[in-house]
């Protein structure tokens, strides 16, 4: 009995809502609450959206958002307080509708940030189609050919480790707003622009200035209706207003809460995913991440480095710059170079600080420290990783450099490669860091034009010291690269100094005084 007076008193309200309000009606019960800017198609003069703002209902009574492209997509969500949209695709045929349609306009929306990805498309067998990696996805509704299959994968992802025997590669593709682990589409709007009523608890609407202008004005909430409109209905409906008010505010509150629990998720979510790209960070924005720069990691030469938190399971390290070089050469070397590449042995640069003269960059912080930390003899059980870990972080530090010469637009010189140089995460994956001497060229230029050298004694090759030795080029890291592996595999710091006033003995040097007591 009492489900059923629920039942009869909302079935009268939203009646009453739709005469005082003029509220359009939802595609089903469960559709998402459709209000300004939005408007149904087809819908009355008295109650218009703004242009382009325009829903429709499906067959199945599914509310779906019109855009200038030739696929639909369905409504799940509206955070009209945040301008964002949430949209699904019930066929599962997402990632194909979004590549049909790519560098198409969808105005007056724009893609989220957060979304987009850069992919690269595979054709592969039915073979393939049986064991396929973990980083390597299909691409439902969209075959090749008959026992074929199109996959994708993140452009960022080392081939190396994709199973790709059977497969052809078709494409990259830039900026699609696709991720798997969702399967869902957000488009977000600027115009109209309605945060500053809902934050005066006021409703927005279209000015009613006699034009056809988008002009938009904050309004007063109706909590009533006029007086024509009450008279009209109070007779059949006079019993029933307090009890109606008080489910529609309880029904406002609820909803209001949902949409606020719905509104957190997707920042929550937001947030796991803002760190794909590099993001700004102000000055007090590096304080609370570093809780006043208390955990301090270590001292180089351009700046201290500090452990901080982005979040409760995300840690970091930030390295507040000191002292720059060639007014900030190795800052714009830092956040140009590294804020385009992604690789499994390259650390990944989660933001930067430009806030006046206060530069920091922040990585991902990696719990293993340095490669330095490591280097010792193999009857050091201390230190010694093991011939195995060391061949696996060899071969890492080698795949790394040959992404930045080969794997990137352009060629990525170091001119710093060295144990420092070289961090370890949790697994001991090596990565490459310290951007700060990069340089960039082009795959083609054999040679690179230098003023000075570059990088640190014990690992600069000789032609980057002295140009009597030739030309510097892209093998100068392999040089420096050659030092490192000397320094592994003698379980040897490249400068040797046994006491702190002992003259710096660099390994080249150790080893041509090894070679000539031998009198070889």
């Amino acid at each position: 009995m009492q489900q059923t007076l629920i039942s009869s008193f909302c079935f009268i309200l939203l009646a009453f809502s739709s005469i005082v309000l003029g509220k359009k009606p939802n595609c089903g019960k469960h559709g998402p609450v459709i209000k300004f800017p939005f408007s149904f198609k087809g819908s009355h003069p008295e109650n218009p959206g703004y242009p382009g703002f325009l829903v429709s209902c499906n067959e199945k009574k599914e509310t779906i958002l019109v855009l200038p492209i030739p696929v639909k997509f369905v409504i799940k969500t509206i955070y009209h307080k945040a301008q964002k949209i949430q949209l699904y695709d019930p066929e599962d045929c997402l990632l194909a509708k979004l590549l049909k349609v790519h560098n198409m306009s969808i105005f007056p929306f724009h893609y989220s940030e957060y979304q987009m990805t850069d992919i690269t498309l595979f054709n592969c067998s039915s073979a393939e189609r049986e064991s396929p990696a973990s980083s390597l996805y299909s691409v439902p509704c969209l075959v090749e050919g008959p026992g074929y299959q199109i996959y994708w994968v993140s452009s960022s992802y080392g081939i190396e480790y994709l199973p790709l025997l059977s497969c052809t590669k078709m494409r990259n593709l830039s900026s699609v707003p696709f991720m798997d682990k969702t399967r869902e589409l957000y488009l977000e709007w600027s115009e109209p622009n309605c945060r500053l009523c809902e934050a005066q608890g006021k409703i927005c609407g279209l000015k009613n200035n006699g034009t056809t202008s988008t002009e938009i004005e904050c309004l007063l909430m109706k909590k009533g209706g006029s007086g024509k409109t009450l008279v009209a209905t109070g007779t059949s409906l006079g019993s029933f207003v307090l009890v109606l008010l008080a489910g529609a505010a309880y029904h406002a509150y609820s909803s209001d809460r949902k949409e606020k629990q719905n509104q957190l998720k997707i920042e929550t979510f937001l947030e796991d995913y803002r760190a794909l790209r590099p993001s700004r960070y102000s000055y007090s924005d590096i304080k609370r991440i570093t809780d006043q720069f208390k955990d301090k990691l270590g001292q180089g030469a351009y700046g201290t480095v500090y452990k901080g938190k982005l979040s409760s399971e995300c840690f970091v390290a930030v390295k507040v710059l000191t002292s720059t070089k060639g007014d900030g050469e190795e800052f714009f070397n830092e956040v140009g170079t590294m804020g385009h590449i992604h690789h499994v042995n390259v650390v990944r640069l989660v933001g930067f600080c430009a806030d006046g003269f206060r530069r920091a960059l922040v990585y991902d912080f990696l719990p293993n420290g340095s490669l330095q930390d490591f280097i010792s003899s193999a009857d050091n059980n201390n230190s010694f990783l093991g011939w195995d870990k060391l061949q696996y972080i060899a071969l890492g530090i080698a795949k790394g450099i040959e992404y930045l010469h080969q794997g990137c637009d352009q060629r990525i010189l170091h001119f710093d490669i060295k144990p420092h140089n070289v961090l370890l995460d949790h697994n001991f994956t090596p990565k490459i860091s310290d951007f700060g001497l990069a340089k960039l060229c082009s795959k083609d230029q054999s040679i690179v034009s230098m003023t000075t050298a570059r990088g640190t004694m014990g690992y600069i090759a000789p032609e980057v010291f002295s140009r009597n030795f030739g030309n510097v080029s892209y093998k100068s890291d392999v040089y420096s690269y050659g030092m490192v592996l000397l320094e592994i595999v003698g379980g040897r710091k490249n400068i040797s100094s046994t006491t702190e006033n002992a003259p710096e003995v660099y390994y080249p040097e150790w080893i041509y005084n090894l070679l000539s007591r031998m009198d070889l």
